[in-house]
């Protein structure tokens, strides 16, 4: 081998070494990548994600019994799922996996050492080749900048995950919170039915009422019991729903939740710049962009390396020994080994490579639109439920207030009933858990839209809910 050929085979050799020794893995797994994305898109809570270590995860136990002896709020509800839900641990571990296999890709295969000892009559031969696939080397920075992008869409991915996790989190507490708000308005309405019920046996025992009249009150407490369990259902359900956002499990369930919704805000989100928002601001449009970008990279060299995948370089060194003298004969020399390319041109792998190309490509403009569509609607979601809940809060409840205040000044005056006094009463709480619930749909369409802007996908929008869990409305006798 010349001393020119020799200095250019060390010189690629040692850039190869440089480059392969700079891929490592993470020491987080690449924990704060993920949380430095998601960062600003979990609400307000700054995301701190789960430990590798012993130390870290006893610390997170720690700071889990402290959050759990308070009132739960919806922000520590965040801080906990973020902290604690097994799925997000099992999702930031192939986190780790991915990591791994990326330094794996671009460790550059072992070269091959062969030994051969030969010896007739007359001499005895001894061969050495080192070889190694110079492909391998001569792609290794194409090779390190994909498995980078690669790895960068890994990462906005599971970034992806923990946004997701925090909206869900979110809308699980607002469930649970309202849930156990209405069935407290339940138990409100079943005691006016008793009261009711009690009132009519009473008037049917000394004589001043049918049996008509008294089963009418009877069906009335049996349809706000019927609706009391069916809340309490709800309550419970709800609340194991959190429980499983939270991976929490045996004594950590017994926590104290907090006891109210967040009050409305007093101006809505402008819709002004929010689609734009939604195409910067996207971890899934991100995700699709570096997709397209990695396999547009990717294209330029495909066929090349399906064409000449195989090509190795070895250097040889064989001694022959003679027998009869002793004398010793030393041969050096490279052998460079290339595929023909008489079957395989390479046609197949650029074909393959521009319809990935094509296939991020669309893929790029398909998650676009959707990200554009599901603001528009997460928007509209969001300010009819801002519109409903304050039409609940600043109409329909005071109109029942109102409703109930001069049925009871009618009542002291003789003028109304005692029945339509009890009916009054169970239709101003159910206006009260109707006001609840147009405030829970309220904060899960705004966390719809917020996952929507500067998230993710949020699926189907949680906004609105069908309707009421309260029951008719009931007049009096």
């Amino acid at each position: 081998m010349s001393g020119a050929l020799r200095y250019r085979a060390a010189s690629l050799a040692a850039a190869a070494a440089l480059l392969a020794g700079c891929a490592s893995v993470a020491p987080d797994g690449l924990r704060g990548d993920v949380a430095h994305l998601a960062a600003g898109r979990t609400g307000g809570v700054t995301p701190v994600l789960p430990g590798t270590s012993a130390a870290a995860r006893a610390a997170e136990q720690e700071s889990l019994q402290r959050w759990l002896a308070e009132p739960l709020t919806q922000d520590t509800a965040v801080r906990i799922a973020l902290l604690n839900n097994p799925g997000l641990r099992a999702r930031l571990a192939a986190l780790g996996i991915a990591d791994a296999e990326r330094v794996q890709a671009l460790t550059l295969p072992n070269p091959h050492l062969t030994l051969g000892r030969f010896a007739n009559t007359h001499e005895r031969e001894i061969e050495r080749s080192l070889a190694f696939g110079l492909l391998d080397l001569v792609t290794l920075p194409w090779r390190t900048d994909r498995e980078a992008e690669h790895l960068q869409v890994a990462t906005l991915q599971a970034a992806q995950d923990v946004v997701a996790l925090a909206a869900e989190a979110r809308r699980a507490w607002l469930r649970a919170v309202a849930a156990e708000q209405v069935a407290a308005a339940n138990d409100r309405m079943v005691e006016a039915a008793q009261a009711g019920a009690e009132l009519a046996r009473r008037m049917v025992g000394v004589g001043n009422w049918s049996r008509l009249q008294w089963a009418r009150e009877q069906a009335v407490l049996h349809d706000a019991r019927a609706q009391q369990a069916r809340a309490r259902l709800a309550a419970t359900t709800a609340r194991e729903a959190l429980h499983r956002q939270l991976g929490l499990w045996g004594t950590q369930t017994q926590y104290q939740l907090a006891l109210q919704l967040p009050p409305l805000p007093a101006e809505p989100l402008p819709a002004e710049g929010l689609e734009a928002t939604a195409l910067r601001e996207r971890l899934d449009v991100q995700a699709a962009r570096r997709q397209l970008d990695t396999q547009a990279a990717r294209q330029g060299w495909s066929g090349a390396g399906a064409v000449f995948g195989d090509i190795g370089l070895a250097y040889s060194r064989n001694t022959t020994t003679a027998r009869d003298s002793g004398q010793r004969d030393i041969r050096r020399g490279w052998e460079l080994e290339l595929p023909l390319p008489l079957f395989d041109w390479g046609g197949a792998a650029r074909t393959r490579a521009q319809a990935q190309v094509e296939q991020a490509a669309a893929q790029l403009q398909d998650t676009a639109v959707q990200a554009r569509s599901e603001v528009r609607a997460a928007w509209a979601t969001y300010r009819t439920a801002l519109d409903l809940a304050r039409q609940q809060q600043a109409e329909v409840v005071p109109l029942r207030q109102l409703i109930s205040e001069e049925t009871t000044w009618r009542y002291n005056g003789m003028l109304a009933s005692v029945w339509e006094l009890l009916a009054e009463a169970r239709n101003s709480t159910q206006a009260v858990a109707g006001a609840i619930e147009a405030q829970r749909d309220f904060w899960l369409a705004e966390t719809d839209l917020q996952l929507a802007v500067t998230g993710t996908s949020p699926g189907s929008l949680q906004g609105i809910a069908p309707g009421t869990s309260a029951t008719p409305t009931v007049q009096g006798h």
